[in-house]
């Protein structure tokens, strides 16, 4: 069964950075493309980030330039640094396989931006 922890979360101003981390275990993660889905409040779930087994990454456009999504293998972590945060940021952050998440997620990690 697969199993993600996510952590790094917590409140921050406007401007600022966080980086979350996401342990995957009971899955071929090497070879798994991974990404970051962010739910804000009232709103579906959405894939912020992805990174391929090589390492190649992708962006939706309201991060752009402001995230930076990586991995390492050896420890079967996948990253996501975030600078230059917004308000619009504000929500819970799951790591998954991406584009197509598994059906199993984590707990998340709450990520809010307010002054």
């Amino acid at each position: 069964q697969v199993q993600l922890v996510e952590s790094g979360g917590g409140l921050v101003q406007p401007g600022g950075s966080l980086r979350l981390s996401c342990v995957v275990s009971g899955s071929d993660f090497s070879i798994s493309a991974m990404g970051w889905y962010r739910q804000a409040p009232g709103k579906q779930r959405e894939l912020v980030a992805g990174i391929s087994s090589s390492g190649s990454t992708n962006y939706v456009d309201s991060v752009k330039g402001r995230f930076t999504i990586s991995r390492d293998n050896a420890k079967n972590t996948v990253y996501l640094q975030m600078k230059s945060l917004k308000f619009e940021d504000t929500g819970v952050y799951y790591c998954n396989r991406a584009p197509n998440p598994s059906g199993y997620w984590g707990q998340g990690t709450q990520v809010t931006v307010s002054s």
